[in-house]
C-alpha cells in the first residue's frame, strides 16, 4: 500500500478558486508527454463542462500529432502569444519546472496560481501546491480531485485521464502501477475510455520508418558491462525522430536483465541533442540524479536531458558529441 496524500484541504480550496475564477490559464511543460496532455486537456473540459470561468490550454511546443486522433478537439496556445496578465488563475500540470516556471513570471501580482505534479524533484512553487510522486502520474492525482468534487466524468475527460496515466505506467508495466492506479483505470474505462484504442495511439501505432529506426538504434547500443550501462545513439542520418520513440527504446533496453541504467540520445535538431533515460525499481538507481547533471530531471525511474550540440559519428563506428 502506498502511503499517498490525499490533498482533501488542498482540493476543497481548489474548488474554491475555480468557482470564483474568471479566465483560467493551464499550461502542460515543454515537449509535453501523454501525461502532461491528458491532464491539461481533462482539467480544461471539467472546467468548461462544471463551471463559469473561461479557459485556454497551452504550452511552449505543439500539441503532439499521436494524441490528436484521441484528443483531436484540442490545440495549445504559445504563452508567448498571450497577455498573461489577463488570466486570474493559472495551473502548471505535470513537471512544472519546464514550462509553467516560465509563466508565473509575467503573470499580475493579483493572479493566484497552482501546481499539480508528481515529480519527486519539482523545486517550482505556487500558491496552492499539490505534488506527492507516489502516485503514478498528474492525470491520476486530478482523477482524485474530480472524484472529490462529486461530478461526473465524461467520457472525453475519462479518454484524456487514462491517456496519461498508461503513457507514465508503460501500459501498466512500470513499477509506479499501483493497486489504486490499477482501480483508477477500470473506473475511467467505466467512464467510456477505451484503452484498445489509447493503447493503439500511444504505442502501437508504428510504421515500416520506425521500426527500422528502432532497428537501427539497437544495433547501435554500446553496452558497458562493468557498471550496467547501456547507450544507443540515434544521429542525423540515422532519420528523423520522435521523443515518444525513444523513451519507448530506452524502456526496452532497461527491461534486459543485465543492464541497470539504459539511455537513449538522439539530434533533436541542428544544434540539440536530447536523451532518455530509464531503469528498473529493483536497480535502486536514480537516473533523474544523471539527469540533473546534464540539465534535465524527471523521475526516479525515468528522465530525460536535452543538451546543445551535434552528434558525429567517428570513424571507428562510435560516435562523439562536438
Amino acid at each position: 500500500m502506498s502511503h499517498r496524500r490525499q490533498f482533501l484541504k488542498e482540493f476543497n480550496t481548489l474548488h474554491y478558486i475555480l468557482q470564483s475564477a474568471k479566465n483560467i490559464f493551464i499550461i502542460g511543460h515543454s515537449n509535453p508527454d501523454p501525461d502532461a496532455v491528458g491532464s491539461v486537456v481533462a482539467f480544461s473540459q471539467f472546467i468548461q463542462k462544471y463551471f463559469t470561468a473561461k479557459v485556454t490550454i497551452g504550452c511552449y511546443d505543439p500539441f503532439p500529432e499521436q494524441l490528436k486522433q484521441i484528443m483531436s478537439e484540442n490545440e495549445f496556445r504559445n504563452p508567448t502569444d498571450l497577455d498573461l496578465k489577463q488570466f486570474d488563475v493559472v495551473i502548471g500540470c505535470d513537471s512544472v519546472d519546464r514550462g509553467f516556471n516560465r509563466v508565473i513570471k509575467d503573470v499580475s501580482k493579483s493572479c493566484v496560481t497552482v501546481v499539480i505534479d508528481h515529480h519527486h524533484d519539482t523545486i517550482t512553487k505556487a500558491d496552492l501546491f499539490m505534488n506527492d510522486a507516489n502516485y503514478s502520474s498528474t492525470c491520476e492525482i486530478l482523477y482524485n480531485f474530480f472524484v472529490f468534487t462529486h461530478k461526473e466524468i465524461n467520457k472525453k475527460i475519462a479518454t484524456a485521464l487514462l491517456a496519461g496515466i498508461m503513457f507514465d505506467t508503460g501500459a501498466f508495466r512500470h513499477a509506479n502501477t499501483s493497486s489504486e492506479t490499477l482501480t483508477t483505470a477500470a473506473n475511467l474505462i467505466k467512464h467510456g475510455a477505451s484503452i484498445s484504442k489509447i493503447n493503439l495511439a500511444l504505442f502501437s501505432n508504428n510504421n515500416v520508418e520506425t521500426l527500422n529506426l528502432w532497428g537501427r538504434a539497437l544495433e547501435q547500443v554500446r553496452f558497458f558491462k562493468d557498471v550496467g550501462f547501456a547507450v544507443a545513439v540515434i544521429t542525423k542520418e540515422d532519420g528523423v525522430v520522435k521523443s515518444g520513440e525513444i523513451s519507448n527504446i530506452a524502456s526496452m533496453l532497461s527491461t534486459v536483465p543485465s543492464i541497470k541504467i539504459a539511455m537513449v540520445i538522439y539530434q533533436a535538431d541542428a544544434n540539440r541533442i536530447k536523451g532518455s533515460l530509464r531503469t528498473e525499481k529493483h536497480n535502486n538507481i536514480d537516473v533523474s540524479a544523471i539527469a540533473h547533471t546534464l540539465g534535465g530531471g524527471g523521475h526516479k525511474l525515468a528522465s530525460g536531458f536535452s543538451i546543445p550540440g551535434r552528434i558525429i559519428k567517428t570513424d571507428d563506428g562510435g560516435w562523439k558529441i562536438q
